[in-house]
């Protein structure tokens, strides 16, 4: 919930002790009283937090914008959180509003409290009474820049209402291409310039991508591959890039590599583009028909199982659709473990000291290809529990056997990573990674994918089936796997409906879910959890059961009745 303060309390949380001014960069002070009556920008930031690099630009183009209309009484106020005084005033050089002196930290310190800051940059708007309007000021700046003011909820929702039912109603290719100061798209070297009007009529493909993600890195190449075909065809296609970088050189480093037209990246319309159609993840493409409406395709999805092969899917009709949809099951029906591994003379695998394993020798056998990487966080804590189930499953089956598929950046933190695996792996920076990532649409890492004794894919799942049921999940069938949930359910029958235990101070009650992270023990969950719902908590079975038997077990010692 925002924190409602009196203007009386924001002027004395901004005084300090002795002090009732504020500061402007050139070291000039302001009384603290001249804030009456106006919006006040309450702004958290460092020179040291990288998101401020695109975020505060854009803050001070706002912030001029609203102060050269009179009728706008805004101010803002930066809270430093430098960890010392040159980097803040090198930092605040640059600004034009003011700011509380860096030496106050009891005034910094209060204000973080007051306003629950946890990370930065931060942006609490306060209306002139002193009531907090909205503490998330930096979306809302971000979203709508100057147009946002006051910067209140109700507006920016009537904001996006109007800009949702606008492109619903009317959209057509310059609406959503089109800017204010802007009728053109640029090629990627920036030298050219392309009317808007001259892709009107055409098919066009929207390209959300972030040059930063590997994964928009590897997909580039792959449409690009594509586009190139079309236009060799001469069909009436066109790709632009709505690129969400911040920084400007990896967006144009990102531009450089590819051959179609691109939103400048000084417009904000590639953020409105980014909303207008709920882009979630990165790459994304939105397919745009020649009558200038959204056609309703996952093209992306298609780039990502079908690789070049997709371009067969233009013009998007239903009869091509359908057509791509049975050349993938029959795909699927088809695949055989040699025909995931082998590539080429890439017919093998590596074991310890980059002996070679022959992807024939591993035919027949149930095989987990577990992508990672050492510069992954959450490995560490996967990696140790992973090793005992390989080593539980081979107990039991010493065909099986894993594959590691790095997304390490260089050799030497590959083998690192790799000499602690007791599995075999794909050479570092070998061709077929990029192959599998496409294939299994592996989003995020660590990952693991299932591959059944017919080289068949069993599930993408694996690494959820493994966390919650440990080797038990082995061979990852369908079968087994509804067999598992079977037990569970069983086993539920004989749960109490509510426990109240020492892990959580509130009442946990037996509730049916999907998959979900336990708050005791921190692995993952599925099907029942003790939950709280209004701490939005949520317990294994046998974390908040465990927790009962051991104390139904001190009651008994104690001499006291057991429930």
């Amino acid at each position: 919930m925002a924190a409602k303060v009196a203007v009386s309390d924001v002027v004395s949380l901004l005084s300090g002790d002795k002090r009732d001014f504020l500061l402007r960069n050139n070291g000039d002070k302001v009384a603290i009283s001249s804030l009456d009556g106006k919006v006040v920008g309450l702004y958290f930031s460092a020179s040291w937090c990288r998101p401020r690099r695109r975020f505060t630009p854009l803050l001070i183009e706002v912030y001029d914008e609203l102060s050269s209309k009179g009728q706008c009484q805004f101010e803002i106020v930066i809270v430093p959180a430098d960890h010392d005084e040159d980097s803040f005033d090198r930092y605040f050089s640059k600004m034009p509003w003011l700011a509380i002196p860096f030496a106050d930290s009891n005034t910094r310190k209060k204000l973080d409290m007051l306003f629950r800051v946890g990370g930065i940059p931060h942006l609490v708007i306060l209306d002139a009474s002193g009531k907090v309007l909205n503490e998330q000021g930096i979306e809302a700046v971000r979203e709508y820049g100057a147009e946002g003011y006051p910067f209140t909820p109700e507006k920016i929702n009537r904001l996006r209402e109007e800009e949702e039912e606008a492109a619903k109603k009317e959209q057509s290719l310059p609406r959503l291409l089109v800017s204010p100061s802007r009728d053109y798209l640029i090629s990627n070297d920036g030298s050219k310039h392309v009317a808007v009007s001259d892709l009107e009529g055409k098919i066009v493909v929207l390209y959300f991508s972030i040059g930063a993600f590997t994964c928009c890195a590897e997909f580039t190449p792959v449409l690009a591959q594509i586009y190139r075909k079309l236009k060799e065809a001469r069909e009436s296609f066109e790709v632009v890039l709505v690129s969400l970088d911040d920084e400007k050189s990896s967006y144009e480093q990102d531009l450089a590599s590819m051959p179609w037209l691109a939103i400048p990246f000084e417009d904000k319309n590639r953020q409105k583009l980014g909303r207008c159609f709920d882009v979630r993840a990165n790459p994304a493409l939105v397919v745009i028909g020649a009558d200038g409406k959204t056609m309703d395709v996952n093209y992306a999805e298609l780039v990502e199982e079908h690789g070049f092969d997709a371009w067969e899917a233009f013009p998007f009709s239903q009869e091509r659709l359908d057509l791509m949809a049975e050349k993938a099951k029959a795909k699927m029906d088809a695949q055989t473990l040699e025909y995931l591994l082998v590539s080429g003379d890439l017919d093998y695998v590596i074991g310890k000291q980059g002996s070679k394993v022959p992807v024939k020798e591993l035919v027949g056998a149930t095989i987990l290809l577990y992508f990672s990487a050492c510069w992954c966080g959450r490995y560490r804590e996967f990696a140790a529990g992973l090793i005992e189930e390989y080593q539980k499953i081979k107990s039991m089956d010493s065909s099986f056997e894993m594959v590691f598929i790095s997304s390490d950046r260089d050799q030497d933190s590959f083998e690192e990573f790799f000499s602690g695996m007791p599995w075999l792996a794909l050479p570092f920076g070998d061709e077929r990674r990029k192959y599998f990532s496409r294939t299994f649409r592996v989003r995020g890492i660590p990952s693991l994918v299932a591959i059944g004794p017919t080289g068949r894919t069993l599930t993408k799942d694996a690494r959820n089936l493994l966390t919650i049921h440990g080797a038990d999940a082995y061979p990852f069938s369908e079968e087994r796997i509804k067999e598992l949930e079977q037990k569970i359910e069983e086993m539920a029958k004989g749960w109490p409906e509510k426990v109240k235990r020492d892990l959580h101070g509130h009442e946990l009650v037996l509730t049916r879910c999907k998959t979900y992270c336990c708050d005791g023990c921190g692995e993952m969950g599925s099907r029942w959890s003790y939950s709280c719902i209004g701490c939005n908590v949520d317990f294994h079975p046998k974390c908040a059961l465990k927790e009962e038997k051991k104390e139904d077990e001190d009651e008994g010692r104690d001499g006291r009745i057991r429930v």
